[in-house]
């Protein structure tokens, strides 16, 4: 077999034949749908051959205008259909097909499939080739209309209903879209329905689609896309454009959403939500992710990517915007940090390794590959620091003119710039450098202080990254402000515009040397490298009025606490004075407070340690991390409990923001508190608790003291009919496992009757629980690689798609010793060496496999 090929951006031409129209009928069947399609063409470039895009597709018919046409005249392969331009007429014409695919036998879950008796799509990014003949590539707009034939009860697709009947449907979507967005859903299913009034007074039909007896569960997602649809027209001055919108919940789906025109897909975990089945960080990310899909109405729908390496165009601007909406419905303080923790674990891990590439990459083999942290969040950054640099009035502007001159277009990150310069009068050359460049910039700062001006002096480096060796200067927002020895703020919060390699700004007539609050806000996605001294960080960690750097500069301490613990070091007793600080200050903000008392993840640790050039021992940096949790609660006890009772829940249940948060810093009580008194408070809430979150959180740490056996068979035997809190209840038991028995609580979990490892979500759970167990994943006899490893392999011909993404649980194989590089490369090499290994997981895994050279 010969090697896939990369697609290049720089290779990309349009397509030669517009669409006009789109119409497909499905005879829908487990095991022999039959797909018709109708499509209306017209050449473009005279003289092209008609390639359209096609796989697992068994061809029945094919007519050209009415005619058959002869085998002589076109050619099939495995990958799709080319009929010869000789064949063709010069002018617009009719293409009809009829084909026959395998919904059941369909376990990648991309084009149409079954899940649980429903047939449902995921066509993003090119799962509408396997449904028909079609060229599937995100610059081809058509309006589609759609005829479902079927003896099941609902019967769904994009669009509009425009008629239906005994066993069929139709629907028509108005709208010119790409194949990706295209959707089908067909089952026994019921709705929980409401209506929307938008801005201009039309009505607007909702529905949330679920399985028999999940109804119930669809509330809060139910008024989160109102909020939603309400905060868009408000912020963003967008109304939805048809008469119905359907979201249906899909228990087998690779992704976490889909955002199709008029009809989103979601996975079930991120819509069914009950107190005692979902925990508040479930309530949040199914608020984020409606509102994510939704908006996608406009930024990803209305105007698309015009080819797949400007997903950025669409995914990063829409994470943006359903950032932006949380900070407003939530805390923004307390969003901010989430996020930019978030990008650090991931995104920043990326940067770092074998994986990293630009937020538009230049070249890829499976595109499947490129929905990455990079593209999602780091894009989201980008659009982030274009805002700041050209404030809110000027990006109001440009995102009126960016919808008014491209709405039904496929665009490019040139189109969304060029916007950004006419509106505001800004050369975005050199800002561009943040999609085209790989890595996370390093800032450096050092300072200067002549008795009345304060300079500081920044340099900025990328370091290389794979294909790209030499890094050139970026734009940077850094936003400054300057504190007095009181804490009092001398210099209010001041955006630097950095645009050298190294560069220096002044700060004039102050009476004495100031403190510097450096990257407020976490302005750019950048590492921030200072030398500052502990009382300096101290200080900041009482003082700062931002509060994510008052947040940050906490973080250091601890970080730098536990990096001196895995060499030898004692607990810092200026540091757990400091926790004793964060908790009498708490109960005003409970879940920043709750945030400030985490301390940093063993892969944090693992992070710094490699950066700083040890290679880090992740039994020690464990180690380190619960001597550390055991003194701030020695040191703290009283104040801990006293918090943990007042904080308890006063009334009825609310997922909203207030409340959320004063469980948040609850469970963060409990969490320190657990190490004296060997899980007995846990125990007792377990039992009691009303709420998922604290039920969850108690099992945790039961976990960690090694004395849940009862409480996991009780919750097993409450919840065993529950598919998404089984989910859970996997999952806890590998993140929270003991290192040296992770692998074995994984494999014993694998083997239970109920690990369905072909449903991607309890596939996830147990898989992603073990990967996050970072002692437990690298523990030294390589247990864990080697499990993870058999289950990546055995997952691979089933589903290539989930594969290759949880094979970057691998990714950050070179920062540790070389007893557990080696092992970690053998079964890198192994899964390399697979027969048959899928194009997703084999690109994966060369690209990982190359970081040793």
């Amino acid at each position: 077999m010969t090697a896939p090929q990369p697609k290049r951006l720089a290779d990309y031409t349009p397509y030669p034949f517009r669409v006009d129209q789109v119409a497909l009928t499905f005879r829908l069947a487990p095991c022999a749908t039959q797909v018709l399609a109708r499509l209306d063409l017209t050449p473009q470039s005279p003289g092209a051959d008609l390639r359209l895009d096609g796989e697992g597709l068994r061809l029945l018919a094919l007519r050209l205008d009415g005619h058959a046409l002869p085998p002589a005249d076109y050619t099939l392969t495995e990958t799709g259909l080319t009929i010869a331009a000789r064949a063709l007429p010069a002018a617009a014409f009719v293409l009809e097909s009829e084909v026959e695919i395998d919904p059941a036998a369909n376990t990648a879950l991309e084009g149409l499939y079954m899940s649980g008796g429903m047939f449902c799509t995921q066509c993003e990014a090119e799962g509408f080739r396997h449904i028909t003949f079609y060229p599937d590539r995100p610059d081809v707009m058509a309006p589609f209309r759609v005829r479902i034939e079927s003896d099941l009860p609902v019967l769904l697709s994009n669009g509009n209903p425009v008629a239906q009947g005994t066993g069929w449907a139709e629907w028509h979507d108005p709208w010119p879209k790409p194949a990706y967005l295209f959707a089908l859903v067909a089952g026994d299913l019921v709705a929980l329905r409401d209506r929307f009034t938008t801005a201009s007074g039309r009505s607007v039909d909702l529905a949330i689609w679920v399985r028999r007896g999940d109804e119930a569960r669809c509330g809060f997602a139910m008024e989160a896309l109102k909020r939603s649809m309400r905060w868009d027209e408000e912020a963003y001055g967008r109304e939805y454009d048809l008469d119905v919108f359907n979201i249906v919940a899909v228990d087998d789906f690779n992704m976490g959403a889909m955002e199709n025109k008029g009809l989103n897909i979601f996975n079930s975990k991120l819509v069914l939500a009950s107190p005692e089945t979902a925990t508040d960080a479930d309530y949040e990310r199914i608020e984020s992710v409606i509102a994510h899909e939704y908006f996608h109405n406009w930024t990803g729908n209305r105007i698309t990517c015009r080819d797949w390496f400007q997903l950025c165009l669409k995914e990063g601007l829409t994470v943006y915007r359903d950032q932006q909406f949380t900070s407003d419905i939530r805390s923004a303080a307390v969003k901010r940090i989430e996020d930019v923790l978030a990008l650090r674990a991931r995104q920043f891990r990326e940067d770092q390794g074998p994986l990293a590439h630009p937020v538009r990459p230049e070249s890829y083999i499976e595109i499947n590959n490129f929905y990455t942290a990079t593209v999602y969040e780091k894009g989201a950054e980008v659009v982030g620091m274009l805002r700041r640099l050209v404030g809110d009035d000027g990006y109001r502007r440009a995102l009126d003119l960016y919808f008014d001159r491209h709405d039904g277009q496929a665009a490019t990150i040139e189109d969304w710039l060029t916007v950004f310069e006419h509106a505001t009068g800004r050369d975005l050359t050199q800002f561009k450098r943040w999609y085209s460049e790989a890595g996370t910039p390093r800032l450096r700062v050092t300072e200067d202080w002549d008795g009345s001006r304060y300079t500081l002096t920044f340099t900025q480096e990328t370091p290389p990254t794979p294909g790209q060796p030499v890094k050139t200067p970026r734009v940077i927002p850094i936003a400054v402000g300057l504190l007095g020895q009181n804490g009092d703020e001398v210099v209010p919060t001041r955006l630097l515009e950095m645009t050298e390699a190294s560069q220096s700004f002044a700060f004039e007539g102050l009476a004495a040397r100031p403190v510097p609050s450096i990257l407020r806000g976490f302005s750019a996605p950048v590492v921030l490298e200072r030398e500052t001294t502990q009382a300096e960080r101290a200080f900041l960690f009482a003082h700062d009025t931002d509060p994510f750097n008052r947040w940050e500069a906490g973080r250091s301490l601890a970080r730098s606490a536990l990096m001196a613990m895995v060499g030898g070091a004692a607990p810092d007793p200026d540091l757990i004075a400091a926790y004793g600080r964060v908790l009498a200050d708490a109960p005003a903000d409970p879940a920043f407070g709750a945030l400030c008392l985490r301390l940093p993840s063993e892969d944090e640790i693992a992070t710094a340690l490699h950066a700083a050039g040890t290679p880090p021992d992740p039994a020690e940096i464990h180690g380190a991390r619960a001597r550390l949790t055991h003194a701030i609660a020695t040191a703290h006890e009283g104040a801990l409990q006293a918090v943990f009772a007042a904080m308890a829940d006063p009334g009825p249940f609310s997922p909203d923001a207030a409340p959320a948060g004063r469980r948040a810093l609850r469970m963060a009580c409990l969490g320190l508190l657990n190490r004296l008194d060997n899980g007995a408070r846990a125990e007792r809430l377990c039992d009691a608790a009303t709420t998922m979150t604290e039920r969850l959180a108690a099992l945790a740490c039961l976990i960690e003291m090694n004395r849940a056996a009862g409480a996991l068979a009780r919750f097993r035997d409450g919840f065993a009919h529950d598919r998404l809190v089984m989910d859970k209840w996997f999952m806890v038991q590998v993140l929270h496992a003991a290192p040296d028995l992770a692998a074995e609580t994984a494999a014993h979990l694998a083997a239970l009757p109920d690990f369905d490892w072909k449903n991607p979500n309890r596939f996830r759970a147990l898989m992603g629980g073990l990967a996050a167990n970072h002692a437990g994943f690298h523990h030294a006899s390589g247990a864990g690689y080697r499990f993870y490893a058999d289950w990546l392999i055995r997952l691979d011909p089933i589903n290539p798609q989930t594969t290759a993404r949880m094979s970057t649980a691998f990714e950050t194989w070179p920062r540790y010793d070389a007893h557990r590089q080696a092992l970690m490369r053998a079964e890198l090499g192994r899964i390399s060496a697979q027969p048959g290994l899928s194009r997703d997981t084999g690109e994966m895994v060369a690209r990982l496999l190359a970081a040793g050279g």
